[in-house]
C-alpha cells in the first residue's frame, strides 16, 4: 500500500466564471475549523493510517509543497493546517492488489557474506493495482550453489521514491527517482510520474551492463500513457537512485526491447520487435535512440505462430547468446522458447527449440490473465540458468535448467 496525490476533479469552468476549483472549496473547509478540531481530525487521521506508512507527517506536508498554486489564494498556514490539508488530497493505492507478474532478475550489487557458489540477487515485478494501472516493484533473495532460490520476506510497508530531478524533453520528461535508504529494497515502488506512464510502467528487462570496469543496471521497459505505448530506460547502479528517460527512434515505438549486457563491435545492441510479430537485432553508438534493425527471427512453429517476443536480454554463454523468447499460439496461450545466437555477429541464429520449454499447466492456467507463462529475464548461476516466471499473471515462481540440457533441447 502506498499514497499516492489526489486530484479531484473539477466542474466545468464556463459555467460560471468566478467559480473556485473543487480543490480550493476542500481548502476553505478546512481552514474554517477552529484550531480543537483540527488538531482533532489531524489526531484520527493519524491514528487510521501512520502505522500504514513511514513518516505519513512528512508526506502530508511534502503533499502541501506540490499544491502551492491551488493554495496561493489563501492567507499563511500554520504546521497542522498544511498537514490537515495534505492528508485531504491524498489516497492510498494497492499496487499488488491485482496482479503481479513478468519478473526479471539479476545480480544484486551487494555480494557481501554471501556464501561461496551462492549469489544474491534483485527480483523485479510488474504490480497492478486498481485501474490496471502497473508499477515497478522489487524482492531480494539468494540463489545456492546447488541452484536452490530463496526469496526473502518482504517488508510491512512501502513506500514511494523522491522526485530528485525532472528534465522535460521532446519525447517526454527524463526524471531522476531517490529512495530512502533506510527502506528496504522490497519497500521501494516505482509508480508512473510522468503523463507517458500514466497508465503503467510495464514489463522491466533488467539487465547488468559491464563497461569500462563498471556495473550498471539498465532495464528497458514499456511506457503506457492510456493511448500510447513507447520503450524507455531506467538505470540505477544501487537500487536506491533511479533515471528514468524515453528512448527515441523507430524501434522504440514499439514494446519488448533487450538489450545485450556488454558492447559488440563498440555499439550497444538490442533485440526488438518492431512489427508486433517478429525479433529483430538493433544495434547503436547511442544508448538512448535506436532505428530500424534486422530481423533475425520469425514465427515458424504452431507455439508461435501468433507472434514471438524476447524474455529478457540475451545472457552470455561460451556457446553463444542465450535469448529466451515467448510464443503466442492458439487462443493466444503464451509459452517460453529459446534461440541461440552466434557470439560474435548475433544477427546469425544458431540453433532454437522447437518446443516450448515452458508452457501453461491445466491446473495453473486460470489467473487475471489466463494461458500465460512469461519473464522478462532469467540469469546464469554456475552451470544453470535460472528461470523466474509469471503464472497467468497471478504469481511468479521459479525453474532452474542445466546449460547442457538446454542446449541439447534446441536444433
Amino acid at each position: 500500500m502506498i499514497v499516492r496525490p489526489f486530484k479531484p476533479a473539477t466542474e466545468p469552468r464556463d459555467l460560471n466564471p468566478t467559480d473556485k476549483t473543487r480543490a480550493n472549496h476542500i481548502v476553505e473547509r478546512v481552514l474554517a475549523l477552529d484550531a480543537t478540531a483540527m488538531a482533532s481530525q489531524l489526531a484520527d487521521v493519524l491514528e487510521n493510517f501512520e502505522g500504514r506508512h513511514r513518516n505519513l507527517l512528512k508526506t502530508f506536508e511534502q503533499r502541501a509543497d506540490d499544491m502551492e498554486e491551488a493554495l496561493s489564494e489563501h492567507s499563511p498556514f500554520s504546521k497542522v493546517q498544511r498537514q490537515l490539508i495534505g492528508a485531504y488530497f491524498l489516497h492510498e493505492y494497492s499496487f499488488e492488489a491485482s496482479a503481479l507478474f513478468n519478473p526479471s532478475i539479476v545480480s544484486h550489487p551487494d555480494q557481501s557474506g554471501v556464501d561461496n557458489g551462492s549469489r544474491r540477487f534483485v527480483l523485479s515485478l510488474r504490480a497492478v493495482g486498481e485501474g490496471h494501472v502497473s508499477s515497478l516493484t522489487f524482492r531480494t533473495g539468494t540463489i545456492a550453489a546447488d541452484g536452490s532460490v530463496a526469496v526473502d520476506p518482504t517488508a510491512r510497508l512501502a513506500s514511494s521514491p523522491q522526485i530528485e530531478r525532472r528534465v522535460p524533453g521532446p519525447l517526454g520528461d527524463e526524471v531522476e527517482l531517490i529512495f530512502d535508504p533506510a527502506q528496504d529494497i522490497s519497500e521501494r515502488v516505482i509508480f508512473p510520474v510522468t503523463e507517458a506512464q500514466s497508465h503503467g510502467i510495464e514489463d522491466a528487462r533488467f539487465v547488468e551492463f559491464h563497461e569500462g570496469g563498471r556495473t550498471t543496471y539498465y532495464a528497458t521497459y514499456t511506457a503506457y500513457g492510456g493511448a500510447a505505448i513507447r520503450s524507455e530506460l531506467i538505470e540505477t547502479r544501487d537500487f536506491l537512485s533511479f533515471r528514468l528517460s524515453p528512448l527515441q527512434g523507430a524501434a522504440a515505438r514499439n514494446k519488448g526491447m533487450a538489450l545485450f549486457p556488454h558492447r559488440i563491435d563498440g555499439k550497444y545492441v538490442m533485440i526488438t520487435r518492431q512489427d508486433n510479430e517478429n525479433l529483430y537485432l538493433a544495434s547503436s553508438d547511442d544508448l538512448y535512440r535506436w532505428e530500424d534493425g534486422q530481423a533475425i527471427l520469425k514465427p515458424q512453429f504452431p507455439w508461435e505462430f501468433v507472434q514471438i517476443g524476447n524474455c529478457g536480454s540475451p545472457i552470455e554463454l561460451d556457446e553463444g547468446w542465450l535469448l529466451l523468447t515467448h510464443g503466442v499460439g492458439p487462443v493466444r496461450k503464451y509459452s517460453i522458447g529459446a534461440v541461440l545466437l552466434d557470439k560474435r555477429t548475433p544477427v546469425r541464429v544458431l540453433a532454437r527449440s522447437t518446443e516450448p520449454l515452458l508452457r501453461p499447466e491445466s491446473s495453473e492456467r486460470e489467473g487475471y490473465v489466463p494461458n500465460v507463462v512469461y519473464t522478462c529475464g532469467a540469469i546464469r548461476h554456475n552451470d544453470q540458468i535460472v528461470l523466474p516466471y509469471a503464472v497467468s499473471d497471478t504469481f511468479s515462481n521459479f525453474a532452474t535448467m542445466k546449460i547442457s540440457a538446454l542446449l541439447q533441447a534446441m536444433s
